[in-house]
């Protein structure tokens, strides 16, 4: 499509994670124009992300195009951008890319643009202990996780190969009893014969949470079970520790009784917290909307903001009755942002409010162990399992992604090799040199004279 565009309503919508996908999918057939702005140009997968740090799944599987996905809905357009400005009262949304601005106007406004690794305030953590929300996040760990072996292979000392071989996961919840889960299968099975001078079965996997039970939202019999499970694979699981200090070779922890131990290790992976993107915060301040603790912005029943109700926000930047930030709450109000633009240009009356349905969560330990509640049911081992296999299969976006995932998972469950071992050094350093870099690292790519920014037709209802 071009930068001139029909007079038709347009409906701007920030982020291709699950809620921006599925609200544009939703839109499809609709008589509106459609533009999705995101800062990737694939929609992530993101509870499959550990898989890709532990080399089960390329990240290919989890992270399809966003352009091939809506290439047969012709009725929407992608822009590659991160969203710089907001200007609700022009109704206008501007976003960069390698320096090129770009304004794009909207008669509707759909917010999905998730949320962040949130580090309670001591953001400085990040350096040695990195998050998982992101597929770079993803191959940095890998690359650490891999690389600790590597290192230890190289090493003599007794105790520089102790502390390369001490994983460290922060947070007990699904993506770190998962990670924790992974990485003991790893050091026990998929490495088990790999070196000659170091014996991976050695590998310490340490689980912290400063919370008193794992996967608490699952309540006390499926994290007792979960618990349990990781402790026969050798997990060490450690409640009640909070972290109050990281850096390059350790971690040091505080209990509930005020003692504290450091943790010599060398790979430590966050997966505690999260925290919504700025952009609510920015919101905010134009429209009055209060935020959460977590940076989530308060939403109508309707999803629309205050005053503002061309303005839809969904997912998990969205604060309404407590919802988690999982991924059937983004799918479910996407969904129901878009079906509420359709009604209004049809003019229906105003929709109920909106409604989760909970669906059940799920999460694996290891191959053959997971952990299920749905509804009033609670499953764990091998049955949960297959569900899990089951529903995330179904929600992996194209056909031929489930086809190379359902390879990936064969190779890694009924055997024990990992079709994704590659890593390098970029992967490792990329994020800390471009840290360190500063304000020097700023990519533009400089345009030819005659390039000028995209035509935007105004919004429809000016």
């Amino acid at each position: 499509m071009s930068g001139h565009r029909s007079g038709r309503h347009r409906v701007v919508v920030i982020g291709s994670g699950f809620g921006g996908l599925f609200a544009t999918q939703r839109l499809k057939g609709a008589d509106v124009e459609v533009t999705l702005i995101a800062r990737t140009t694939h929609h992530l997968f993101q509870p499959l992300l550990y898989q890709v740090a532990t080399g089960i799944l390329s990240e290919g599987e989890i992270a399809p195009s966003t352009r091939e996905v809506l290439a047969r809905q012709r009725n929407a357009e992608v822009l590659l951008g991160e969203v710089t400005q907001i200007d609700v009262a022009g109704r206008t949304v501007s976003h960069e890319s390698v320096g090129r601005v770009t304004v794009t106007p909207y008669d509707t406004l759909i917010v999905a643009a998730g949320s962040s690794q949130s580090y309670f305030g001591n953001d400085q953590f990040a350096r040695h202990a990195p998050g998982m929300k992101s597929i770079d996040d993803a191959l940095e760990l890998r690359g650490r996780i891999f690389g600790s072996f590597e290192l230890a292979e190289l090493a003599s000392s007794p105790a520089e190969i102790e502390r390369l071989m001490t994983f460290v996961v922060v947070g007990a919840g699904p993506t770190g009893v998962e990670m924790a889960g992974q990485i003991a299968e790893l050091a026990h099975r998929t490495l088990s014969r790999d070196f000659r001078r170091i014996d991976p079965h050695d590998a310490r996997i340490i689980l912290l949470d400063a919370a008193p039970k794992v996967l608490a939202s699952f309540g006390e019999e499926l994290g007792g079970k979960a618990r349990r499970r990781l402790e026969r694979m050798g997990v060490e699981v450690r409640l009640g520790a909070k972290v109050v200090d990281v850096d390059l070779t350790g971690i040091e922890v505080e209990y509930t009784d005020g003692t504290r131990e450091r943790i010599e290790s060398v790979c430590k992976v966050w997966a505690a917290g999260v925290s919504a993107s700025p952009l609510g915060a920015h919101l905010a301040e134009q429209t009055g909307a209060g935020l959460d603790r977590a940076g989530r912005i308060e939403v109508l029943p309707d999803l629309t903001l205050p005053d503002h109700p061309e303005v839809f926000v969904v997912g998990d930047m969205m604060a309404l009755d407590s919802l988690p930030g999982v991924a059937q709450v983004a799918i479910q109000s996407g969904r129901y942002a878009a079906d509420q633009v359709k009604g209004r240009l049809a003019g229906q009356p105003p929709a109920e409010p909106f409604r989760y349905v909970d669906k059940g969560s799920m999460a694996t330990i290891s191959r053959f162990s997971a952990v299920a509640s749905i509804g009033k049911a609670r499953f764990s081992g091998f049955f949960a399992w297959v569900l899990w296999l089951g529903v995330h299969l179904l929600y992996i976006i194209g056909f031929k992604h489930r086809v190379t995932t359902l390879l990936h998972w064969a190779i890694s469950f009924l055997g024990s090799g990992r079709a994704e071992r590659v890593v390098t050094q970029q992967q490792v350093f990329a994020r800390t040199a471009i840290e360190d870099l500063g304000d020097r690292f700023r990519p533009e790519l400089p345009r030819v004279v005659t390039d000028r920014p995209r035509e935007q037709s105004p919004p429809a209802s000016e």
